[in-house]
């Protein structure tokens, strides 16, 4: 089995890069931040706090979260693809994934899918905590107004409404807390193959990958 793993900051195109690279290679792609959007979206309809941990991460224990190499996402049968790419799920899951316990258990639930498959998986501490011995590791950026320009894009193709400010503002958020958590933050290794796609075309950037694994 092999696994490639690729770490990068919200709106980096990371999910549009692994599912391609997953589909030309014949391997699963998992996106992990649909799996803890997932718990976003199960917190939010349980009415619980941020605060209120050993709930939300029952929560998870019981939940059946299945991720197809199409993209769509399954929470319980059903399918909640759209609903978890909300701005209130959105401003929530940074929270939710700095639970500690939280993440110990989704990082089992992840190590499960390398059992059965050669996979894509792509995420925020891939490279680092949960699979650092992945046979290849890569690190995807872009410029912040880069990243906002394209997540908002993918909002208005959606019909989610937002406005540019706003993802912006939430993207540089989320950049401040996925770097600043104290467990699974994002980070910058010197093992990584760093990739700067701001002003890459999507094909570049996939066909620079696959040379990479190819070599």
């Amino acid at each position: 089995m092999k696994i490639i793993a690729i770490d990068g900051p919200s709106g980096s195109g990371k999910g549009t890069i692994a599912k391609e690279v997953a589909k030309r290679l014949n391997y699963t792609y998992i996106d992990t931040g649909a799996m803890y959007r997932c718990v976003s979206l199960m917190s939010l309809r349980e009415n619980l706090k941020e605060t209120d941990e050993k709930e939300i991460v029952d929560l998870l224990k019981k939940a059946d979260i299945r991720l197809t190499n199409e993209g769509k996402v399954f929470l319980n049968s059903e399918d909640v693809s759209d609903k978890i790419r909300t701005m209130e799920v959105t401003h929530r899951v940074s929270k939710i994934s700095s639970i500690i316990a939280l993440r110990e258990v989704m990082r089992e639930k992840q190590r499960e899918f390398a059992t059965k498959n050669s996979i894509v998986m792509e995420g925020r501490d891939i490279t680092t905590e949960v699979f650092p011995d992945a046979d290849y590791k890569f690190y995807l950026d872009a410029s912040v107004e880069e990243r906002a320009r394209r997540r908002q894009l993918q909002n208005e193709e959606k019909g989610i409404e937002s406005t540019y400010e706003e993802v912006k503002a939430a993207i540089e958020e989320r950049d401040y807390d996925d770097m600043h958590r104290p467990v699974g933050a994002l980070t910058r290794t010197d093992d990584q193959i760093y990739i700067d796609s701001s002003n890459m075309e999507i094909e570049e950037v996939i066909n620079f990958i696959l040379e990479k694994v190819g070599e």
